[in-house]
């Protein structure tokens, strides 16, 4: 079993995205703070589970967190502040949605959560000064592969998976040449054959290299 605690404050949260990779679609993150008592087995990092275990994890960890907040953030917030500074945005935010402020945030990857805060965007949710004091004020630290040692990390991936996993369902709907409902909009040959044949939509991320080809304009 995974562990339940780095930082031994009873309010640490886990914080984790899904969807950094994709072509279309947002990068989802999410935050768990899990009670001391939490204990499951079949957790782990939502890459190394089936999506049937995912969805029955899903409400195990819904009903008994302590707390839990998810946040998408879309292609065109994406595009202009990048994938990688979206992803700890995303994270920060969910922080900031949580019923409690947490004492310790522990998160996947070598990136501080308040390494950036408080970036000017057009689009997206701008953070207050108050917000920004609040973030910074929270000690945490990033784990390499965190969500396969952490408990909370682990239940923040399988949040951030299926929640996005849902969100792409949905828009498959809009537009199922494109097969999000199978892919999810990361880049496969079936994904890639589709935005060559059927061009790019609202929910493509524009920053992104779509096609293998370098495509250049005659001037």
């Amino acid at each position: 079993m995974l562990l339940a605690n780095f930082s031994k404050f009873i309010l640490e949260t886990g914080t984790d995205e899904a969807g950094r990779g994709c072509l279309a679609g947002p990068v989802t993150a999410a935050a768990v703070i899990l009670p001391e008592n939490f204990e499951n087995t079949i957790l782990n990092d939502s890459k190394q589970l089936s999506e049937k275990i995912r969805e029955k994890l899903r409400p195990i960890i819904e009903s008994q967190a302590v707390s839990f907040a998810v946040t998408h953030l879309h292609p065109k917030e994406i595009d202009e502040i990048n994938i990688l500074n979206a992803s700890m945005k995303g994270m920060q935010e969910c922080i900031l949605k949580l019923n409690l402020t947490p004492e310790f945030i522990i998160v996947d990857g070598n990136r501080a959560l308040n390494a950036k805060l408080g970036l000017k965007t057009t689009f997206g949710k701008r953070f207050t000064k108050e917000e920004i004091e609040l973030l910074q004020s929270i000690p945490n630290q990033s784990i390499i592969k965190g969500d396969s040692k952490y408990l909370s990390i682990a239940a923040a991936s399988v949040l951030a998976k299926t929640y996005r996993d849902d969100y792409m369902n949905t828009i498959h709907e809009e537009f199922p040449m494109y097969n999000w409902k199978k892919n999810k909009g990361y880049p496969t040959k079936e994904h890639r054959e589709a935005i060559r044949k059927y061009g790019v939509t609202k929910y493509h991320r524009m920053s992104f290299r779509l096609l293998p080809e370098q495509l250049t304009l005659d001037i």
